[in-house]
């Protein structure tokens, strides 16, 4: 099982949410930002490393606050979330061609890549 982190990234009551561009697996589909973990780091040291790649920003990654295990067609995975700051930077997007900044409540409404989908709802659930 390939562990995989997001980023739930809040402004206000908003959270970050990207959608996957065109020629990236699950295009179309929207997620939290994030990616696979390398042995040996953290999930924080991964999501921070992670972030800086794909969204061009400095950020520190804290606790985790939902999980998600998924089976894809290309194998399972198991989706950490953690709570996210931006520390220094504009996100600038690299492997995604959209973001928005929506209520936990308007993510369900989204396209949701599989894995996210329990995470967004544990989101809109906790309020």
């Amino acid at each position: 099982m390939k562990l995989v982190t997001a980023a739930i990234i809040r402004d206000g009551e908003d959270i970050l949410v990207v959608r996957r561009g065109a020629g990236e697996m699950l295009s179309g589909f929207w997620e939290f930002p994030g990616g696979p973990v390398e042995h040996p780091e953290t999930l924080q040291e991964c999501l921070e490393r992670e972030l800086f790649a794909v969204l061009d920003v400095a950020t520190k990654a804290g606790s985790v606050i939902a999980v998600c295990d998924h089976e894809y067609d290309s194998g399972s995975i198991k989706l950490v979330a953690m709570e996210t700051k931006i520390v220094q930077g504009k996100i600038t997007l690299t492997v995604h061609d959209k973001l928005r900044w929506l209520p936990a409540s308007g993510i369900l409404d989204l396209k949701l890549a599989p894995a996210a989908l329990p995470i967004a709802q544990a989101i809109a659930d906790s309020g």
